[in-house]
């Protein structure tokens, strides 16, 4: 890509965004937010997550007996 075609590009996605109201933004924000992964997952992986309901499920069955 040119150094041209990434100005006209950066250049568009600016005035795109400036276009929008200012309610519209937060409300992607939040909805950008909303889709992130949980932490544990997103730093550690899966495995550790999948441990950790376990417990979880495991406790609360320890705890009606």
């Amino acid at each position: 890509m040119k150094t041209n075609d990434y100005v006209k590009f950066v250049t568009q996605q600016v005035v795109t965004y400036a276009d929008q109201p200012k309610s519209e933004r937060i409300k992607r924000r939040q909805e950008k937010k909303e889709a992130k992964p949980p932490l544990l997952h997103h730093w550690f992986g899966l495995l550790p997550f999948a441990f950790l309901l376990f417990y979880k499920k495991n406790r609360q069955r320890l705890a009606r007996r």
